[in-house]
This record gives structure tokens, C-alpha cells and sequence, in this order.
């Protein structure tokens, strides 16, 4: 799942993506890709715009381990 947070204040685009498993081996890469990828959609669409755009912070911000239990960025 892949969820879009506008913040006008900041003129900034939140890209969060959600990854489920029924298997003992994680999914972050693919969550990591897919924020990956739709980060660099949206500043293809708005390069045009403003030349100043720019991805920050990809990231892991929690994970739940098979064996080590949850890890929680703070």
C-alpha cells in the first residue's frame, strides 16, 4: 500500500508504503522501492515547475523481525 501526505506549509509530498508478509523474510526493500520509485514519478511530473525539487530522507521507519522482534526509528 502506498499513501501520498500533502503538507502545504512546507510545500512537501510525504510518500509512506506498507509491506505485508506471511513469510519469515522481510519486505522493506520492496516498500523501500516502491517510495523509491514514486518519488522519482512525482518529480519527473514537477521538475518543470519548480527547478529547486529535491527527495529527501528514504528511509526504514519500522520493521517487526522474525526473530529480534520491532524495530522502531525514532
Amino acid at each position: 500500500m502506498l499513501n501520498l501526505y500533502l503538507k502545504d506549509e512546507k510545500n512537501t509530498i510525504k510518500i509512506q508504503s506498507t509491506a505485508l508478509t506471511d513469510w519469515k523474510t522481510g519486505v522493506e526493500m520492496e516498500a523501500l522501492t516502491a517510495v523509491s520509485i514514486a518519488s522519482l514519478t512525482i518529480y519527473d511530473m514537477c521538475k518543470s515547475v519548480d527547478k529547486s525539487i529535491k527527495i529527501t530522507d528514504i528511509k526504514l521507519d519500522k520493521k517487526k523481525w522474525w526473530k529480534i522482534g520491532p524495530y522502531i526509528r525514532e
